[in-house]
């Protein structure tokens, strides 16, 4: 069985990418479904009146699809053009969800997609984000841990951000129409974060970047030539939730904290300023204390000199005075010095 068959699609499941697909598609449609596993999309487009034909890998998965899609090709994307598959046929919709990232050459099979298209036809894409707020807390941790499904899929070869599909439209020359967005929050999925562990503040910090509740993309693009057009804001499924827990307290007392010097550069400035002067004079501190310490040595190596001079001054002088021609000295000396005490006496 397929690690990611679906056994029916929950319409009423509105916070996921089939439902969202489902509904970029429309009805009574001529629709390719690549990577279309056991059929469970197909089968849900059946019953938008879509006529649905399929492109599958796992040869097992594909004989299952054939009992609710029209027609289903087993082929590897990597080695084949869809072109070929489908020579001189066209569709009103192409749907790849959640295929590219499986793909090393993304890129080469949109293209490839986008030339099976009727005119007036459109290409349905849905994708993880992986900026999601869980992978941006999880780095944080030095997490990166692969997993059977999700935003880490173990066979995922190819990651993207709302920038990194933006690019890949553009290189497969499509213009995005029609943006969504599977929103979860960073605590609530598959990934494993430890957000008590984490810095004072930071999950409610990244619980406000752009796309971190932003689980998958799932969009509707036509062909059409880059004209500037910045990527559309995606529309989230469901409302963001409001959150109040201990995290989102973190964020208000650490924006308590800041909010004396919000729209305050200058005190910012000074500040960093005077930390600058702390430490400018504490590496003077630092050189002067060196320099003492440097002169003491050189006083101290001084006096040890003068010491061991001295020591052998007199260790010489007394080897001198044990010498036979000091006595004889001596003795001829002393009288003459008599001498002189009494003639200066006189």
């Amino acid at each position: 069985m397929s690690q990611y068959e679906i056994a029916d699609v929950d319409r009423s499941a509105v916070n996921s990418s089939q439902v969202i697909e489902l509904e970029l598609v429309g009805a009574d449609r001529e629709v390719l479904d690549i990577g279309c596993a056991t059929g469970y999309l197909g089968s849900a487009l059946a019953e938008q009146g879509c006529t649905v034909t399929g492109v599958e890998y796992d040869a097992e998965a594909a004989e299952r699809a054939r009992e609710v899609m029209s027609e289903v090709v087993v082929a590897d994307l990597e080695r084949s053009d869809l072109t070929e598959l489908f020579p001189g046929r066209t569709f009103d919709v192409v749907v790849l969800g959640d295929v590219l990232e499986h793909l090393m050459h993304p890129e080469q099979v949109l293209a490839s997609a986008v030339r099976l298209l009727a005119p007036g036809g459109s290409v349905v894409v849905s994708v993880p984000n992986v900026a999601h707020g869980s992978l941006r807390l999880a780095l944080l941790q030095g997490r990166w841990d692969y997993r059977e499904t999700g935003l880490l899929d173990r066979t995922h070869v190819r990651f993207f951000t709302r920038q990194g599909v933006a690019d890949l439209l553009r290189a497969a020359g499509l213009r995005p129409v029609d943006v969504r967005a599977v929103v979860l929050d960073p605590l609530e999925v598959e990934v494993d974060v430890d957000a008590d562990a984490l810095p004072w503040a930071v999950v409610d910090w990244v619980r406000k970047q752009p796309d971190a509740y932003t689980y998958q993309f799932v969009l509707r693009a036509v062909p059409g030539e880059d004209d500037g057009t910045p990527f559309p804001e995606p529309v989230p499924a469901v409302p963001l939730p409001e959150r109040d827990d201990a995290h989102t307290e973190r964020g208000r007392i650490e924006a308590a904290l800041h909010a004396p010097t919000v729209g305050r550069g200058d005190i910012v400035d000074e500040v960093i300023e005077l930390r600058h002067r702390v430490l400018t004079l504490r590496d003077h501190a630092v050189g002067a204390e060196a320099s003492v310490g440097a002169a003491r040595n050189s006083v101290a190596r001084a006096q040890a000199a003068e010491r061991h001079a001295r020591a052998e001054l007199e260790r010489q002088l007394a080897e001198i005075k044990s010498t036979a021609s000091w006595r004889v000295g001596t003795k001829i000396v002393s009288p003459l010095a008599r001498v002189k005490r009494v003639v200066r006496g006189s």
